[in-house]
C-alpha cells in the first residue's frame, strides 16, 4: 500500500507552502486530501489515526480516530473525520478535516486498510483563515501582513524622534518550525506534565502564554538571556542583531542553551516569529515613555537629587521606549460577548513575575482602554506602562524629599506598529487608551485604581512656574547638542531663580548610566512673562559615554532663592542622531538569479573609527549572515561589504544591513527586494531605506 500526501497541492492550500513542500503542514479547520494506492481497496474499510504527544489518548484530545465506513463512529472530543473524493478499487482519494479545535503540534498519521498500513506525519498548525479557530482574523490583507510577512520594522528612540529598524522575522524559514515545536517542548509545563501540556496546545491563550515564557531564559532553556547594561562580552551586542532566525538557530545549535544577549525589541521580534510560524497572527508593538511600575499601583515614583540628577538605583522607571508583541485571538474564558476579543498584550521581556513565571499577558488591549485591571492576564501591569501617572520627587541632602511634580499625561507616548502593506508607522495609542486628559482617559484610569487598590487617583495643582527645555536643530552625534530653556511664570512678582543643568547618558530603560555636563546659572524670572535661555552640551562631554541604546537626559531644576521650598524641574531626552549607511542592490530580482548588494559607510569624523564591521541579512535571499573583516577607518575613509546572492524565495523581501564601530553602534539601513519567478521576463525592483 502506497500513501501520497500531496504536499505540494495541500500546503499551497493551507498556506504552508513557504516553509515546505517536502512534508506535510497543514492548519486546523480545513481539510486536505490523501491518495491511497494498493493492489486492491475497499473504500469502505479505511481507518485514520492521528496521535501527537506521549500517552495520547482521546479524552485529552491528543489521539483521534476516523473511518470511511460511518458505521464505525469512533472517536469523541476533537475529533477528525475522513471521507472519499474519488476512488476505484485500486486507488482512492481521501478527503481528511482536522477539527478547529485540534491541538497543535507534530502528530504520526496511520492511515490503515485492511492488514495493510502506512505511516507518516503530519504537523497541525492555528488558521487565521477559519472561522471557528480563536485566532480567526477576518481581513486578508491583516492576515497576510499579520501571519504571513517575514520582515518587519521595529520602532525605537523617544516620542519626540521615532526612529525604526528592518526586522527579519524568517518565520518560514524551513528549520525554524522544528525550533518552534522544540521551544513548546521544552517548556517547564510540558517537563512536568507532558500529556496535560500537548492536550492545552489546542488553545492560543495557553500557547502564546507559554511562548511568552520561553522566549526568555530566566526561569527555563529558553532562547534569550537580557542584559541591560555593564559589558557584552561573550555574548552579541543587542542592537547588533537585526534577524530571529540567527538567534534561534543558535539556540537549537547549541543543546538550547540561552543566546546572549536581548532586550526588549530582541525579545519582542523573536516572539513575533514564533507565533506567526504557529499561524497566531502577531505584531510588535513599541510604547514610548513606557512605565515600569514595580509595585502595580499605577503610579510611578521617580527621584532627583538636589543637584539635579537622577539617582543611580530606583526600583519604579519610565523607559525612553518598550517594546512587545500583540497576539490575536479570541478571549472566551473572560466573557461570552466577546468584548475581550482581538489584540492581546504579550511580553517576553523578563520584568516582573506573572504567577511565578517571568511572562506576561495575554492582556486584553481592551481590558486596558477601559481600565479593567481585574481581567486576566497582567493587565494592571500593562496598564502602568501604558498610562500610570508619574510623581517627581526631589531628594534632600539629609534624605528628606519632596514632591516637585505629578504628570498625569507624559507615560505612554505615540504606541507604534507597522501598517498593514506599507512601510509606514501606525499610531495605536488610541487603542489602549482614551485621548489624553480627557474625562474618557481619567474615569478610566480611576477605575483602574479602584479595581487594583479600592483608592481614588489623586489630583495634584499646576506649578506657578512652567519650564521647558526643547532642541535647537538636530542633534548630531559628533557635535555639541544645541538647546534652550524656556521659562514661564504665572507669579505676580518676580523670582529670583538658580537653575542647575545636567546632563545624563542614560539606558533606554530609564536607568543613568553616567553623568557627563552639568552646568549652574542664577535667572531673575519677571512675572507673567517668558524667557529664553540657550544652552549647549559638548560631544567632548557625551561622546565617549554614549554606549549602545543610550540617550541623553537634560534636566534642569529651578529652586526659588527666597524659598526653597519652591522647586521646578524640566527635561528632556536627546537621541543623538547617526551618520548614514547606504545600501545599493543591483540585477534583476528574479528567483535563482543573480544579484549583488553592496554596503558603504564613509567615517563622518575627524579622528578614526575603531573595530568597524558590517553584516548584511535577509531571508529568502541570503541563506546565512554574511560579514566583512573588522577595521579601523580614519577620518573620510569607507568600508564597503559587497555580496553576491541568488535570492531563493519569492515575493516582498527585505535585505537589512548594520555597521558596527566603537563608536557609532549598530547604524542601520535596508532595502526593499520584490523577488519575482525565474521565467517572468520584466523583474521589477523597489527599494527604501
Amino acid at each position: 500500500m502506497k500513501l501520497d500526501l500531496q504536499c505540494a497541492k495541500n500546503n499551497t492550500d493551507h498556506h504552508t507552502n513557504e516553509i515546505t513542500v517536502e512534508r506535510l503542514i497543514i492548519r486546523r479547520g480545513q481539510a486536505f486530501s490523501l491518495i491511497l494506492s494498493a493492489a486492491r481497496l475497499d473504500q469502505n474499510d479505511i481507518e485514520i489515526t492521528v496521535e501527537t504527544g506521549p500517552g495520547a489518548c482521546e479524552e485529552k484530545g491528543t489521539r483521534s480516530s476516523c473511518s470511511t465506513n460511518p458505521q464505525n463512529g469512533i472517536g469523541a472530543a476533537k475529533r477528525w473525520s475522513v471521507k472519499v473524493l474519488s476512488g476505484s478499487s485500486s486507488s482512492v482519494t481521501l478527503s481528511v478535516l482536522c477539527p478547529s479545535d485540534a491541538c497543535v503540534g507534530l502528530y504520526s498519521l496511520n492511515v490503515r486498510s485492511g492488514s495493510c498500513a502506512c505511516v507518516s506525519a503530519v504537523t497541525v498548525l492555528f488558521n487565521p483563515w477559519c472561522k471557528d479557530d480563536w485566532v480567526f482574523l477576518p481581513d486578508e490583507a491583516e492576515r497576510q501582513e499579520y501571519v504571513m510577512n517575514e520582515q518587519g520594522i521595529v520602532y525605537k528612540g523617544v516620542d519626540e524622534y521615532i526612529t525604526n529598524i528592518s526586522w527579519d522575522f524568517g518565520q518560514f524559514e524551513d528549520d525554524i518550525l522544528n525550533i518552534c515545536l522544540k521551544l513548546l517542548d521544552l517548556n517547564p509545563k510540558c517537563l512536568k506534565d507532558a500529556l496535560e501540556d500537548y492536550s492545552a496546545r489546542c488553545n492560543p491563550i495557553y500557547v502564546s502564554r507559554v511562548v511568552s515564557a520561553m522566549i526568555n531564559s530566566d526561569d527555563d532553556k529558553g532562547v534569550l538571556m537580557g542584559k541591560w547594561d555593564g559589558s557584552f562580552i561573550g555574548g552579541v551586542v543587542p542592537s547588533n542583531w537585526s534577524s530571529s532566525v540567527d538567534i534561534l538557530r543558535r539556540w537549537f545549535k547549541y543543546d538550547c542553551y540561552p543566546v546572549k544577549f536581548g532586550q526588549c525589541w530582541v525579545f519582542a521580534a523573536v516572539m513575533c516569529t514564533v507565533m506567526r510560524c504557529l499561524g497566531i497572527p502577531c505584531r510588535v508593538v513599541t510604547n514610548f515613555e513606557s512605565a515600569h511600575d514595580t509595585d502595580q499601583n499605577l503610579v510611578v515614583d521617580e527621584y532627583f537629587t538636589d543637584y539635579g540628577v537622577r539617582p543611580k538605583l530606583n526600583k519604579d522607571s519610565v523607559w525612553n521606549y518598550h517594546v512587545w508583541v500583540e497576539g490575536w485571538m479570541r478571549r472566551p474564558d473572560l466573557s461570552q460577548d466577546s468584548f475581550y476579543d482581538g489584540w492581546q498584550v504579550l511580553d517576553p521581556t523578563p520584568q516582573e513575575r506573572s504567577s511565578g513565571t517571568y511572562c506576561c499577558g495575554p492582556a486584553p488591549v481592551k481590558a486596558v482602554r477601559e481600565g479593567h485591571t481585574d481581567v486576566k492576564y497582567d493587565v494592571p501591569f500593562v496598564y502602568g506602562e501604558v498610562n500610570a501617572d508619574k510623581v517627581t520627587w526631589l531628594v534632600m541632602a539629609n534624605g528628606s524629599k519632596k514632591n516637585i511634580l505629578s504628570d498625569t499625561n507624559a507615560v505612554g507616548q505615540n504606541i507604534s506598529t507597522k501598517a498593514v502593506g506599507s512601510n509606514n508607522r501606525q499610531d495605536i495609542t488610541e487603542q489602549y487608551k482614551h485621548k489624553e486628559g480627557s474625562a474618557n482617559e481619567r474615569a478610566s484610569y480611576n477605575e483602574a485604581v479602584k479595581r487594583v487598590t479600592d483608592l481614588k487617583a489623586s489630583e495634584t495643582p499646576r506649578p506657578n512656574v512652567q519650564m521647558k527645555v526643547s532642541l535647537e536643530g538636530a542633534p548630531l552625534n559628533g557635535a555639541g547638542i544645541r538647546l534652550k530653556l524656556l521659562l514661564k511664570s504665572d507669579n505676580t512678582k518676580a523670582q529670583d531663580l538658580t537653575l542647575k543643568m545636567s546632563a545624563q547618558v542614560m539606558r533606554y530603560t530609564g536607568n543613568p548610566a553616567a553623568d557627563v555636563w552639568n552646568h549652574t546659572a542664577d535667572v531673575q524670572l519677571q512675572p507673567k512673562t517668558e524667557q529664553t535661555l540657550p544652552f549647549t552640551v559638548p560631544f567632548a562631554a557625551y561622546g565617549p559615554n554614549l554606549l549602545d541604546n543610550n540617550c541623553i537626559k537634560v534636566s534642569v531644576i529651578a529652586t526659588d532663592k527666597s524659598d526653597s521650598k519652591e522647586v521646578y524641574l524640566a527635561e528632556k531626552d536627546v537621541v543623538p542622531h547617526s551618520p548614514t549607511l547606504k545600501v545599493t542592490v543591483s540585477g534583476t530580482p528574479l528567483q535563482n538569479s543573480e544579484m549583488t548588494a553592496e554596503v558603504v559607510f564613509e567615517n563622518p569624523l575627524t579622528t578614526p573609527l575603531k573595530n568597524c564591521s558590517m553584516t548584511l541579512t535577509g531571508s529568502g535571499l541570503l541563506k546565512q549572515t554574511e560579514q566583512s573583516n573588522t577595521v579601523e577607518l580614519g577620518p573620510g575613509q569607507r568600508i564597503t561589504l559587497k555580496v553576491t546572492f541568488k535570492p531563493y524565495k519569492m515575493g516582498p523581501r527585505k535585505l537589512v544591513a548594520n555597521f558596527d564601530s566603537c563608536t557609532f553602534r549598530d547604524i542601520k539601513s535596508s532595502v526593499d527586494i520584490n523577488v519575482r519567478p525565474f521565467t517572468s521576463r520584466l523583474g521589477f525592483l523597489s527599494f527604501s531605506r
